[in-house]
């Protein structure tokens, strides 16, 4: 479980390296506006994603280091996804199930599911979504 753009949210452990904290970043010109810069981890070098501006929620002010990252592998490449907080590893207690037209159309973009853990619902984020930004709707029709 993780926040980000301040909801609390869930990302599948299957899809799940590991968790960070980045504490170092350099700017990658000319990037879209969501990739955040790079950093290294165990001699890789991860793409970082600002969570918050590929959800299209804004961004945070550029810095030198972002804070806590969830790690995922896209199409053979490491990216960090840097989210305002990672809380805690759970148990789902049910299987996922499709979000309702209840939430907005930007989390659902990035979150089609929802899953319940810790007595509550909390939406199932796909890294791929995050990972192609906010100008993507289908980032399975993305060509690498």
């Amino acid at each position: 479980m993780v926040r980000l753009a301040g909801q609390r949210v869930a990302f599948p452990a299957s899809a799940v390296e590991s968790v960070i904290e980045i504490e170092s970043l350099v700017p990658v010109p000319g990037a879209a506006p969501h990739i955040a810069g790079l950093t290294a981890l165990r001699s890789r070098v991860l793409t970082v994603i600002d969570g918050r501006s590929a959800l299209g929620r804004g961004s945070e002010p550029k810095r030198n280091a972002i804070g806590d990252a969830v790690v995922v592998s896209a199409d053979g490449h490491p990216y960090a996804i840097a989210v305002d907080e990672v809380e805690d590893v759970i148990d789902a207690g049910s299987e996922s199930r499709p979000a309702s037209e209840a939430v907005d159309a930007a989390w659902r973009r990035v979150a089609p599911n929802l899953v319940e853990a810790a007595g509550e619902m909390l939406l199932l984020i796909c890294a791929d979504a995050l990972i192609a930004g906010p100008g993507d709707p289908k980032p399975e029709a993305r060509v690498a």
